[in-house]
């Protein structure tokens, strides 16, 4: 739809609205004829932003069908870009418009929480109680938040009782020590056998092993040990060692970047066609104490700094962090209160490639998954990838590869096999022996057999490919260009060469070749798609070979000619059965004369 039709769509009511829109940061909202909210976003300038909808042609079809469909637009003005990224955040989650991004919400991740109470308990849960208690995570694996909570009831004894603690209860001994008590995992603050400050000491300790902050519990229990060592109490201080020991593993299996990294959040984003895929990692101390991946379907062809930065505000929601840098593989906009870093070198660097290493990994489980349980989707998604790696104007679902055989000149044959939505289609794969061609010349082979395979598609009115690819660089790219050419279908099927050496992508008329990254699913669909050519064709080429051997080694007997050699390995299907056969089963096959011909020339070949 053109500039002047996206204009002249728009009533007066919305001209005036958008007119009228300030140039401040904000959230903007569109509604559709029915005052049905479609799409929710944010802006550094809702004027130019929201204006930018309707003054140019959209690229992608979808956000072309939302701005068909706005019929009126309301807006919010905030004081900066960061509260425009919040309450963009929070709107979308409230409303979920059809067009916008929706992120998962973390309502079935567990926390680990430590009770507002005298004496806190420390434990697992996933429903978060307003109720004054402090909450850690959300922990995206259970087993890491029990890992973490093993480890704090290993080094503290605390109390797993759900009694009301209270200083009168008490004094006035209405509980009593239980089992845990007599094994050594709580200290009976229930009897009064531990003071709160004491209690309230571990607690500050628990909170910071949670944050990822070990080094004042070190030193708390070095320094522990060694009073015990001093005083004599060999016993107690090798229980400190134990605790102190079981920290320190648990602090070498955390730490995996310099530990001059402190309290900062790392997030990046690899992403597809249809969705994007981003990670998060908080670290602390040079440990990373929090890491989630999330997938995010994409709604009308977002960026991935567009998914980036909804990302971040929705994961630091989340997550509770308050950091103040984060690190990004490129530049976002997430307003003036957040340090963006995008590290080039070094340890910083390093802990962005883990994290985009992270969003792969998760992407690639994803596939499987997806390539069980939903292989409609798997193929959809490699089918469009396929179609914008390689500049096409439609999905490639229907391939054909073609390649050559031959040996010094001798039996020149071709081959051409067919891929259905990335799949070999065996049944339709075809062999060409060459017919017009002498000598060894690719070129003119080539030119021979996309000829003859597209004019007997087209004159049968078969369906035609949306891809051609040449097993090859520009020469025969060329020549199957002429063929295309001379059958008027030039413009109707794309067409690529592929070139052995790098594996580089020849296009018609264009010199400079383009590179697939070596991983890329696309090229790894077109090398099958060439190797299997080269497979086909080789077979075809070799039973070629094997049957003029074998014919001609009964040629080459006197009065034997092609069809008596035909009707012989008709018959007897191979040459050795044909030597192995008696005079009288000959006879009756070729009759007497050639029958002793044959016997007497295999007889005399046995004596050489």
């Amino acid at each position: 739809m053109s500039e002047f039709s996206i204009l002249a769509l728009m009533s007066e009511s919305l001209k005036v609205q958008v007119k009228a829109l300030p140039s401040s940061p904000g959230v903007y909202q569109y509604f559709d004829a029915d005052d049905t909210l479609l799409y929710i976003g944010k802006a550094k300038n809702l004027k130019k932003r929201v204006s930018s909808y309707f003054n140019k042609q959209q690229e992608n079809g979808k956000t072309r069908v939302l701005v068909q469909k706005i019929r009126s637009v309301k807006h919010i003005v905030v004081a900066t870009e960061t509260d425009a990224l919040l309450l963009e955040n929070n709107l979308i989650k409230k409303y979920q418009p059809k067009y916008n991004v929706m992120l998962k919400d973390d309502k079935t991740y567990p926390w680990i929480c430590i009770k507002k109470e005298r004496f806190p308990r420390v434990f697992l849960t996933r429903k978060v109680i307003k109720d004054g208690s402090e909450y850690f995570g959300p922990y995206t694996s259970v087993k890491t938040a029990r890992v973490l909570l093993d480890l704090i009831k290993e080094l503290f004894q605390l109390r797993s009782c759900n009694f009301d603690l209270s200083p009168q209860h008490i004094s006035t001994g209405k509980y009593k020590v239980c089992l845990d008590y007599h094994i050594g995992n709580c200290k009976g603050p229930c009897e009064g056998l531990q003071t709160e400050e004491d209690y309230s000491a571990d607690i500050k300790a628990i909170k910071n092993i949670i944050k990822g902050n070990l080094k004042s519990s070190l030193s708390s229990f070095r320094e522990r040990m060694l009073a015990f060592s001093e005083q004599m109490k060999f016993e107690e201080a090798q229980k400190i060692k134990e605790k102190l020991d079981l920290l320190e593993g648990y602090q070498s299996r955390s730490t995996v970047v310099n530990p001059a990294i402190n309290n900062v959040d790392v997030f990046s984003i690899i992403s597809d066609e249809s969705y994007g895929y981003v990670n998060f990692f908080k670290i602390s101390n040079g440990a990373i104490i929090q890491s989630h991946t999330t997938e995010i379907k994409k709604k009308l062809g977002e960026t991935d700094k567009e998914l980036l930065e909804l990302s971040i505000v929705e994961m630091r929601q989340r997550f509770q962090s308050l950091t103040k840098e984060i690190y990004v593989p490129f530049e976002i906009d997430l307003g003036k209160d957040i340090k963006v870093t995008v590290p080039k070198l070094g340890d910083k660097r390093r802990i962005v490639e883990l994290s985009e290493r992270n969003a792969k990994y998760y992407r690639q489980d994803r596939f499987k998954q997806i390539k069980i349980v939903d292989p409609d989707r798997h193929v959809k998604r490699i089918m469009a990838q396929m179609q914008k790696d390689l500049r096409l104007s439609e999905e490639p679902r229907h391939i054909e590869c073609f390649d050559n055989s031959n040996i010094q000149g001798a039996h020149p044959v071709a081959a051409c096999v067919v891929f259905r939505n990335g799949k070999p289609s065996k049944k339709e794969y075809r062999n060409f022996n060459i017919k017009t061609v002498e000598g060894p010349d690719d070129f003119a082979s080539m030119e021979e057999v996309v000829f003859r395979r597209y004019k007997r598609l087209h004159e049968e009115g078969s369906e035609l490919p949306q891809l051609i690819v040449i097993d090859g660089g520009k020469g025969q790219l060329s020549s199957a260009l002429k063929s295309l050419d001379l059958l008027g279908l030039r413009h109707k099927i794309a067409i690529i060469g592929i070139a052995k050496r790098l594996e580089e992508i020849y296009y018609p008329e264009d010199p400079v070749p383009l590179y697939l990254d070596k991983t890329s699913e696309t090229l790894k669909i077109i090398q099958f798609l060439r190797n299997e050519a080269h497979r086909f064709g080789i077979t075809h080429h070799r039973n070629k070979r094997s049957k003029t051997a074998v014919q001609s080694e009964l040629e080459t007997i006197p009065g034997i000619g092609k069809q008596t050699v035909e009707t012989l390995l008709q018959y007897y299907k191979s040459v050795k059965r044909v030597k192995e056969a008696s005079l009288e089963s000959l006879t009756s096959v070729v009759g007497g004369a050639k029958a002793t011909k044959i016997q007497v020339a295999f007889q005399e070949k046995n004596k050489k």
